[in-house]
């Protein structure tokens, strides 16, 4: 019979695999949350995305449902219309941002892979959201750094939403800053990063877990230290930064 130091060390290992989107220790309570208040309210656009999602091999890369939902509300709370998202993957948290856009909500989308965005895309078609996104192909940062040549796109976004490359997020950082409307927000996924941000050095992680936390590490410290933002660092699925243009 398992004793309760063994059936906690179980816990805690079920929580590393299963439980990665959440930082919540316990399972149970995630779990209370997505099936009390996320998936009675989840568009069905969203579900049949989401399970389409959880069969592809990679599906440990998309949004959790809980953080697609608080994406959904933000977007209506600040009324917003022109956005950005980079790094979409097979579009569950796009779908979330275009179902909370007015009729004539734009949305540039970029990933390097048009494979993954095709595998949600119609489902996204079916749910009449289509029309207000741009997809582009390829690496985001050649796209902005025309943009930020151009004046009249200084300032014109009013949301932005970075799920990509963590080795390039304070690139990004750096040319959306000008592309974000003063009292817009710039949203960064997975600056908890597994909660790995506050781990031992010799602790035991994943490959891709220790590569690219000294570039999350990187970014929080950045982020704090910006004059130009207001911040409000999120638990919310793997973590999510909020920064408030100010100036």
């Amino acid at each position: 019979m398992a004793t309760n130091g063994e059936e906690q060390k179980t816990q805690v290992s079920r929580h590393q695999e299963v439980g990665h989107k959440s930082l919540l220790q316990s399972d149970a309570l995630y779990q209370y949350i997505l099936e009390t208040s996320v998936y009675p309210r989840e568009p069905e656009s969203m579900k049949e995305l989401r399970d389409i999602t959880a069969k592809h091999p990679w599906n440990l890369m998309t949004t959790s449902a809980d953080e697609g939902q608080f994406l959904n509300m933000l977007l209506k709370l600040i009324n917003a219309k022109n956005t950005m998202e980079i790094g979409v993957y097979t579009g569950y948290s796009l779908l979330a941002t275009a179902l909370a856009l007015p009729e004539d909500g734009k949305i540039l989308a970029m990933d390097i892979n048009r494979e993954n965005y095709e595998l949600g895309l119609p489902v996204i078609q079916k749910a009449g959201v289509a029309h207000k996104i741009d997809f582009r192909e390829g690496p985001a940062l050649p796209v902005l750094d025309l943009m930020v040549e151009d004046q009249k796109n200084h300032g014109s976004f009013d949301f932005i939403f970075v799920d990509a490359d963590k080795d390039n997020y304070i690139n990004y950082h750096k040319r959306l800053i000008e592309l974000v409307k003063i009292g817009g927000l710039i949203g960064y996924d997975n600056t908890l990063w597994n909660g790995s941000v506050v781990a031992p050095p010799d602790a035991p992680l994943r490959k891709y877990v220790r590569y690219y936390r000294d570039f999350v590490l990187e970014l929080n410290k950045a982020l704090a230290a910006d004059p130009r933002i207001e911040i409000c660092m999120l638990p919310v699925g793997d973590g999510i930064t909020l920064c408030r243009r100010i100036k």
